[in-house]
């Protein structure tokens, strides 16, 4: 490992453990510091409410941000690469749309409930399940085109159409709802850490774990992507095979990630060019591991500063991701219509 990548691999661990011990300690509630590490190491403190509030809200809240960060990072960096387009994120392919889409038709259209006969599914679980499925199917249709479009870019192209019809029928649904339901549904878009129980934590744990294990198994076929797809054929690499992992990796990412913290925005787009500015490498050995690592601070720090307002409440995640991600983008753009 070169010395720069040592240097941001430091960097990003650092602000990490930094990052998550202030995410613990910094809340609505004010807790002395010496009860939080009471309760963090001895699993107790002098009030069961502060108790509760470290180990069921804070502790499981900076975990889904850590994997969260890492998910949408990975699956940018993916998506940016495959389709060689600096502007491609996790959302261009319709995945985020699917996913709300779902989410939309549960809230608007069945009033938060999905029933099937005998059985009933109500509350955070029927938007979690509406999520999914979204997301899934549009993956299974992106996945079927994939075989038919050769090109990436035509890909690229049936990805924001998707995007434009799912979002039409989101606004339909909205038009026709009741208020309570247009309402529930615009705080879901706004973005939440906080939705992942510690019931929910291991399956959307293990979920993100094996996106992001196919991510960095792919770091071989993604180098040889950036010389072209010819040229990575003439390598030996298997473009159907790898487009088709690249879509099931980034759509387990997306889903998960879309359906239990709603659909966060710019992490995805913002962090692989963060990345890329540490390391002035698209190197994947070293890129993909310090994207995950960059997108996991980016998380953390957005969830930091969402809780900074204190008993006046919680700042929704899109008001601030853009704060960040827009003037990343904004220099990418700017330094490459400089050249």
């Amino acid at each position: 490992m070169e010395q720069k990548e040592k240097k941001a691999v430091i960097l990003t661990i650092s602000a990490i453990v930094m990052l998550f011990m202030l995410n613990l300690f910094i809340g609505s509630v004010k807790i002395p510091f010496n009860q939080v590490l009471e309760i963090l190491l001895h699993g107790e403190s002098s009030k069961p409410s502060w108790t509760f509030i470290v180990l069921q809200s804070r502790l499981p809240q900076a975990i889904t941000a850590m994997l969260c960060g890492a998910s949408l990072a990975a699956a940018g960096l993916m998506l940016q690469t495959a389709f060689r387009n600096s502007l491609a994120g996790p959302d261009i392919l319709g995945i985020n749309g699917g996913a709300g889409l779902g989410v939309a038709l549960v809230m608007l259209l069945f009033g938060g409930n999905i029933s099937t006969g005998q059985i009933t599914i109500v509350g955070s679980i029927s938007i979690i399940i509406g999520a999914i499925a979204g997301a899934m199917l549009v993956m299974a249709l992106i996945l079927f085109l994939s075989n038919r479009l050769k090109s990436s870019v035509m890909l690229l192209i049936a990805g924001i159409m998707i995007s434009y019809l799912t979002s039409s029928a989101i606004t339909l649904l909205n038009f026709f709802s009741t208020a309570e339901g247009v309402h529930s549904y615009t705080m879901w878009g706004m973005g939440n850490f906080g939705g992942v129980t510690n019931s929910q934590l291991p399956f959307f744990s293990l979920s993100t774990l094996i996106g992001l294990t196919i991510s960095l198994l792919m770091i071989k076929p993604l180098n040889a992507l950036l010389l072209g797809e010819h040229y990575a054929q003439n390598l030996g690499i298997n473009i159907m095979r790898t487009r088709t992992l690249l879509l099931i990796s980034t759509g387990l990412l997306v889903a998960t990630t879309t359906a239990f913290c709603g659909p966060v925005s710019f992490i995805g787009l913002a962090v692989p060019h963060l990345a890329r500015l540490l390391l002035n490498s698209n190197n994947h050995k070293s890129l993909m591991p310090v994207t995950i690592l960059t997108g996991i601070v980016i998380a953390l720090l957005c969830n930091l500063i969402s809780s900074l307002p204190g008993d006046k409440g919680l700042i929704p995640l899109n008001a601030i991701t853009p704060f960040i991600g827009a003037p990343v983008i904004l220099y990418v753009l700017l330094k490459g219509n400089s050249r």
